[in-house]
């Protein structure tokens, strides 16, 4: 493995692993919603698999570089605007992605007491919620390794930045899931936070970039407001 030899390369591999990550975040948030709706048994089996699969999709994706490639090619012209394959699985996967935070939110908001603690105690198929999180999956590591493929033209270092971010992950699945579940408040920012980047996507397929580090900064300050809510709550209920 003489590629590591070179400082260059482990730069290009510490710099891809933080990208992954952040690019994983949204993809920890929407297992950790759809595993929700599990009972509590099954709930770390999914989060564990949605992550698996994550992996799997990411290191498909890397093997079969040609074909990611190829999906920049544009396949036909709307609107005066030339459309790709990248650009169709975005579209869908954004509009997937809307649709689906949107009925959670309702969900959460204005059913019926009895339908929201039937909710809580969880009643989803967990081969319907992996087959959820299969498909998202596939959006979010399109754009994880499309990224990857224009950083770093080593192939092992792409496929071992994806399997340590994945690990990464991983480690925080649980942890993150538990804590959106014990916390409503939380779980509905997140929805919200999977609605805005539905639009994102959406908006990427439709040839609108908008830096996502703005996105991402206006999420982190959105949850960092939410935290210190829930502190004062916390406080505030101390006899």
């Amino acid at each position: 493995m003489e590629i590591f030899l070179t400082p260059q390369a482990w730069i290009s591999l510490v710099t891809l692993v933080a990208l992954e990550i952040v690019l994983g975040i949204d993809n920890i948030v929407f297992i950790a919603i759809l595993s929700g709706k599990l009972p509590a048994a099954e709930r770390n089996k999914a989060r564990r698999l949605g992550l698996a699969l994550a992996l799997i999709s990411r290191l498909a994706l890397l093997a079969s570089l040609s074909t990611v490639m190829k999906l920049s090619t544009p396949l036909f012209t709307a609107l005066s605007r030339e459309v790709t394959g990248r650009d169709l699985i975005l579209i869908c996967g954004g509009l997937f992605l809307i649709v689906k935070a949107t009925f959670e939110i309702y969900d959460k908001v204005e059913a019926a007491p009895s339908s929201a603690a039937a909710a809580a105690r969880g009643t989803g198929r967990l081969g319907l919620v992996l087959v959820q999180i299969m498909l998202l999956d596939i959006v979010f590591s399109l754009d994880s390794v499309i990224t990857a493929v224009g950083m770093v033209e080593s192939l092992t270092i792409m496929a071992l930045a994806v399997v340590v971010a994945v690990l990464v992950m991983l480690t925080f699945a649980v942890p993150v899931g538990d804590f959106v579940e014990r916390h409503p408040s939380i779980k509905v920012l997140a929805l919200s936070f999977l609605v805005m980047i539905g639009v994102l996507l959406v908006a990427e397929g439709t040839g609108h970039h908008f830096p996502k580090g703005y996105v991402y900064f206006a999420m982190a300050f959105s949850l960092l407001i939410e935290l210190l809510n829930m502190r004062l709550r916390a406080r505030q209920a101390e006899p």
